[in-house]
């Protein structure tokens, strides 16, 4: 059963406080971390069933100033596109163990490090012209899986949106309505699979205050501190977890 002593705080507020940092100042696509992070010292199940209500709650903080700011279009393909991934994670979730879960977990934050190095390096760029509409519904497939498994559907989303040369603001926008809506599709699979119970509410009652504390510390750290600091501990953070992870499944 959930504990929470002063090792279940000691993990869990370092960790939420830095998704509402993530999502707050430096864009959503890291703030997976955290359940990556709680998954070392909880079942997999319970650590995404404590994260998905309070990144729904950051998202709700951070939808309002991006108000119909988005492309509606490539908004709604994503989002349509997203409900066969989730299927396929809540089908995955109901006949499998904890450990394939957490090899999933550990290998989609290895993964996400590659990719980021990648981009660093140059070896992976943009597509130079707007990837088709299919394309995009498939994206969409793919980050509605990642986002079930892990709460990670950034990176496909980023790849289809990216092609599409949208401006700054249209691009965030954009991501914070498909992720916020991707998230409140996932909230009925998530009770019907048990990973929500009264221990994990409780968890997120304890937590919602730093939730909401990160990403208002997001905001007044976007311009403090310095975009590469925050991604080289990030990824140092989730090559540690997503080792850990792979590791205790294997083992």
């Amino acid at each position: 059963m959930l504990q929470f002593d002063m090792a279940f705080f000691a993990c869990a507020v370092p960790a939420v406080l830095f998704a509402g940092i993530s999502k707050g100042g430096f864009g959503s696509g890291a703030a997976f971390a955290a359940a990556s992070i709680l998954a070392i010292v909880l079942e997999p199940g319970t650590a995404l069933g404590i994260m998905l209500p309070l990144l729904m709650l950051i998202d709700l903080a951070t939808l309002g100033p991006y108000w119909k700011k988005w492309d509606g279009g490539d908004a709604r393909l994503l989002i349509f596109g997203a409900l066969p991934g989730v299927a396929l994670g809540a089908a995955l979730y109901s006949v499998t163990d904890e450990d394939v879960f957490r090899f999933l977990i550990g290998a989609i934050a290895l993964l996400f490090v590659g990719w980021m190095w990648g981009q660093k390096q140059g070896l992976i760029r943009p597509a130079r012209h707007a990837l088709p509409r299919w394309a995009g519904a498939l994206a969409g497939a793919v980050a509605g899986f990642t986002s079930f498994v892990s709460h990670a559907g950034g990176p496909p989303a980023a790849v289809y949106l990216l092609s599409r040369r949208p401006d700054k603001t249209t691009y965030q926008a954009t991501t914070v309505l498909v992720f916020w809506a991707i998230n409140i599709t996932k909230f009925l699979p998530y009770a019907l699979l048990g990973i929500f119970n009264a221990r994990t509410m409780l968890a997120d009652l304890y937590l919602a205050p730093v939730a909401l504390a990160g990403a208002w510390l997001g905001v007044k750290a976007h311009g403090l501190i310095p975009e590469r600091l925050f991604f080289a501990v990030t990824y140092v953070a989730l090559t540690l977890t997503g080792a850990k992870l792979i590791w205790d499944a294997l083992t």
